[in-house]
């Protein structure tokens, strides 16, 4: 038998655990506040949630004393008993109980469906399972309720907003334990915090999901942007810029309007509809069909920053993770079919090189065809199967994520992981027999007739905003001294050694290092400290005997004293350090 079976390695286990734990949380807050009314409560990534409609307003006081009762239950060891009812008895079972969401639930499927339900004690829920044997084997001193927001039933805001509780739970109380100390070290690392903390960005109520970059963020902006520059160049990629705004013909051809309509910004000009781009792929398109083509000139890559458009629900926006206006680091290749699997390894192996920059390690997940497709399963299966095989060629793994491709194609989507253990999808690599076909694209194939080429989407940060968002919490602001929007700050210890500390800056900002000055008349240890607090790499400190000997004594973020040397000897060093992007 598996060592593994029974612990959180397992994914299905640790699913059936946390809805179990739910479920003893619908039946503490059934003995607790009968009146409540359940909607629904799965197991999720990181614990479960329970969405009530209740009369109590589950403040963290009332948290507590659910989280109480949720430690008897698990001491009373009760059996999970499943039954099945058929469809009409069900509903007249929560009709009798008076749970008018599990009614709804129920009436939503089949007429021929058959329910089933899981019994604990004096408590009964509908479910489809599966659970544990009992209440028992759910550790109640591993169980904590996080929090409790509001949530609309069934995720539409024309419904009720429910109240969702949410909460976690662990087979070990140490593993709660450190899991709880992760969250409170990611409340320091929020973006959205650092972000107004550092002047790096902000957003208003004027304009919900588009942010505002600062002076500073801009800086940290443009340097991402210089380096992905710089990478795609290496790769042989040539950089276009593509009309914000197109006509809906265009989105109609390309599958777009039919398909993603309800998150794209629409206008009229001159009495036709046109809609603001949501995604650069189209643009793409229109530009390679400028000119007749090659295969001599496949794989054709082009590379855009663009900037796009999508309406998000208001209750989805997250800082920069969750945007309605974002850049994209897109590229669309264009290429043959017989040249996928090579141009996928070289996509891999760029996103290799970048993500290793960051010390960001990655997973890999194969998205299939979803329902709502275009194109034929023979197509495909052809597309998956291309993906599948180039990547495992170069030695890497993937696991497979059913039904979630594009609708124009599978794809592979990279997760990476930060300092704290967090995974994020950054990275996608989307093959796509379609797009190419129903804008009649055509390229000279060496048999000197005509072919339609295949085109593979792809990106590697993401969005720049989102990315800056998880590099924001990964480096916890600290960003490496390459990437830091002031990399010193030169502090004089009197008004003396002003003058010596500007020429200082001076040079400095000479040779393109970001630099600032701090010539308040405060204490030199403030200005230290707060150079600290702004998560400034270097702090260059002069005084009296700096400015007698042309030296300058060094600093660095985390409180280091480098001591004292001159300012040639520390710029070759900074240089260097900034020129080969070093991590530090």
């Amino acid at each position: 038998m598996d060592d593994n079976q029974f612990t959180f390695e397992n994914p299905e286990y640790k699913k059936k655990y946390r809805h179990t734990t739910s479920h003893i949380l619908a039946q503490a807050i059934k003995r607790l506040y009968p009146e409540t009314k359940l909607a629904i409560g799965p197991a999720i990534e990181d614990g479960f949630y329970y969405d009530v409609d209740s009369e109590t307003t589950f403040t963290p006081d009332v948290l507590e004393k659910l989280e109480a009762e949720m430690k008897k239950i698990c001491k009373e060891k009760i059996p999970l008993e499943r039954f099945e009812l058929p469809r009409d008895e069900a509903i007249k079972f929560v009709e009798e109980r008076e749970e008018p969401y599990k009614v709804q639930l129920i009436k939503d499927l089949p007429e021929d469906a058959v329910i089933s339900f899981y019994k604990q004690g004096d408590f009964t829920d509908l479910c489809a399972g599966p659970h544990l044997a009992t209440t028992g084997n759910v550790k109640g001193n591993a169980i904590k309720l996080t929090s409790c927001t509001g949530a609309y039933w069934r995720g539409d805001s024309k419904n009720k907003m429910l109240q969702r509780i949410y909460g976690t739970c662990f087979p070990k109380k140490e593993e709660l334990d450190a899991y709880l100390e992760r969250i409170e070290e990611a409340k320091k690392r929020d973006h959205r915090k650092l972000g107004r903390e550092l002047g790096l960005f902000a957003f208003r109520d004027e304009a919900p999901g588009f942010p505002f970059y600062l002076p500073k963020g801009l800086i940290l902006r443009n340097t991402l942007v210089d380096y992905w520059r710089e990478v795609h160049k290496k790769w042989d990629y040539t950089e276009i810029m593509t009309p914000q705004i197109m006509k809906r013909s265009l989105w109609e051809t390309s599958g777009h309007w039919d398909h993603y309509h309800d998150n794209m910004y629409t206008t009229v000009i001159d009495e036709e509809d046109y809609a603001i781009k949501p995604m650069n792929c189209p643009g793409s398109i229109l530009v390679y069909d400028l000119e007749p083509h090659s295969y001599k000139e496949l794989p054709l890559r082009y590379g855009e920053l663009g900037i796009v458009h999508r309406h998000e629900l208001s209750g989805a926006l997250h800082g920069m993770f969750r945007v309605r206006c974002f850049t994209q680091d897109d590229a669309h290749i264009l290429l043959a079919p017989e040249q996928i699997r090579d141009e996928v390894v070289r996509i891999a192996q760029l996103f290799d090189e970048v993500y290793g920059l960051f010390q960001l390690p990655y997973t890999i997940e194969l998205s299939t065809m979803p329902e709502d497709h275009i194109g034929s399963v023979e197509d495909w299966d052809v597309a998956t199967k291309d993906l599948a095989d180039a990547i495992t060629s170069i030695g890497k793994s993937y696991e497979v994520n059913e039904g979630d491709g594009a609708f124009y194609g599978p794809k592979l989507d990279f997760h990476i992981q930060d300092s704290l253990g967090r995974t994020w999808q950054c990275g996608t690599i989307q093959l796509d027999f379609q797009l190419p076909g129903r804008f009649n694209l055509e390229y000279t194939g060496a048999d000197g007739e005509k072919h339609c080429p295949v085109m593979i989407h792809r990106v590697v940060f993401g969005s720049i905003e989102r990315f800056i968002g998880i590099l924001t919490e990964h480096y916890a602001g600290a960003f490496p001294t390459w990437l830091a929007p002031v990399q010193v700050k030169v502090m004089p210890i009197t008004d003396r050694t002003k003058d010596y500390a500007q020429g200082i800056y001076e040079k400095l900002s000479a040779a393109g290092i970001r630099c600032e000055t701090d010539f308040r008349s405060e204490k030199i240890g403030y200005k230290i400290r707060e150079a600290q607090m702004q998560k400034i790499p270097y702090m260059l400190v002069v005084g009296d005997k700096e400015a007698e000997s042309g030296l300058v004594a060094v600093r660095t973020r985390a409180g280091g004293d480098e001591g004292t040397m001159s300012l040639d000897e520390f710029m070759t060093k900074l240089e260097k350090q900034i020129k080969t992007r070093e991590n530090d």
